[in-house]
């Protein structure tokens, strides 16, 4: 059943929340500008360390003997990574042979949840409606219930046992001749069940690679807990490093940036660099949005106490808001590309210079269109008047 906290703020509390954010909304502003300037950069600058990776690269088909002239090249390589670590989880009796195992613990909590409405209030007030309402989850760590809303599910999550997770890896891993350091070892994927080794007990059942804690899994309680075990075994993979004696670490670009990558199976080098460009073009739209939207979000602070000041007549300040909004959006919006274009054109002369053309080009047109149509209207005013003489 749904829980509801009704609130109110007074016109004061409001005006002086919105002179608050004033300050609040220019920091956001000069970091979602410092975000998407740097952004653009950063995106030049790791695509050119791919692209000095992909030129420097030497193509190995064989790492099953050691070749001193390679150390200090930038390799590609496709080959079996090997362990004879065992890793042990005493806690549920194993003792395992592999690059990795993984204890993933699960809780089932009651999870609260929140929705807000507001409303304006004739003189300027505000009225908030927060509405509470609680689910069963797994979740991955304890819900500490006493902070919940309602006094009726503050005390309603128990925890049977608390089991930490846990992720061990094999230290000594081979790669044909070299030895795959730890930053590598940790990219190798593929997990795959790991059975548990203990013997079920009263309120512990075991089934393959789940180890439940309570009454039953299918009809799981408040309190209830769940281990799922799982490992990755050695496995055919390829891998971008450069080498170093018997080992590798990352290629360092001129720019000082790093590259270097891992696969599973075996995977040409031509797509795990097009894959590099993929990872680096998607974060740098990520980025571009979230800076984006903090630019926007800034400026909405920032005039935030326009349509406040007139919330003494909510309809009025609901127009005003909504005109804010607009303003905002657009002049955000504006701002970001002008941001976009003017790191582009300090990183990338040759693209930002048509970029800011472009833009110029834009607002030189929309200037044309609102003169004419000012110069149409102009143009009427006195075709009207006479028509209203003539008629007189």
């Amino acid at each position: 059943m749904a829980y509801k906290v009704t609130t109110t703020k007074s016109y004061g509390n409001r005006l002086t929340e919105a002179l608050k954010g004033i300050a609040g909304g220019f920091i956001a502003f000069i970091i979602g500008t410092v975000i998407l300037f740097w952004n653009e950069g950063n995106f030049v600058k790791t695509k050119k360390s791919i692209k000095e990776a992909e030129g420097a690269l030497v193509i190995v088909d064989n790492v099953s003997n050691l070749d001193p002239s390679l150390s200090g090249n930038l390799i590609h390589a496709s080959a079996f990574a090997n362990t004879e670590d065992i890793l042990v989880d005493e806690m549920f009796g194993i003792q395992e042979r592999a690059i990795s195992i993984n204890r993933l613990v699960e809780y089932y909590q009651y999870v609260e949840k929140t929705h807000t409405e507001k409303r304006d209030k004739l003189g300027g007030g505000e009225e908030t409606i927060t509405t509470y309402t609680y689910e069963k989850k797994w979740v991955t760590e304890p819900v500490p219930s006493g902070s919940f809303a309602d006094p009726d599910y503050q005390s309603a999550n128990s925890v049977l046992k608390v089991i930490e997770p846990k992720a061990e890896y094999a230290q000594n891993v081979t790669f044909g001749a070299y030895m795959l350091p730890a930053f590598m070892i940790t990219q190798i994927s593929g997990s795959i069940p790991l059975p548990a080794n203990i013997e079920p007990e009263e309120g512990v059942h075991v089934s393959g690679n789940m180890v439940y804690i309570g009454q039953s899994s299918a009809s799981p309680q408040i309190g209830d807990v769940r281990v799922t075990l799982t490992k990755v075994m050695p496995a055919n993979i390829s891998i971008i490093g450069k080498v170093v004696s018997n080992t590798f670490e990352q290629f360092r670009a001129k720019n000082g940036k790093t590259f270097s990558r891992v696969a599973m199976g075996t995977v040409s080098s031509e797509t795990m660099f097009a894959e590099a460009h993929q990872e680096n073009s998607a974060m740098t739209w990520m980025l571009r949005l979230f800076g984006i939207l903090m630019v926007i979000g800034g400026l909405k602070m920032m005039f935030s106490i326009v349509p406040t000041l007139l919330k003494v007549l909510p309809f009025l300040g609901k127009i005003v808001e909504a005109g804010i909004a607009l303003i905002c959006i657009v002049g955000g919006g504006a701002w970001s590309i002008v941001i976009i274009a003017l790191a582009w054109l300090f990183y990338r002369p040759l693209i930002g210079i048509p970029m800011l053309l472009v833009a110029g080009a834009g607002i030189w047109y929309l200037r044309k269109i609102a003169a004419e149509k000012k110069a149409a209207k102009a143009a009427l005013q006195p075709a009207e008047t006479e028509n209203v003489t003539g008629n007189e």
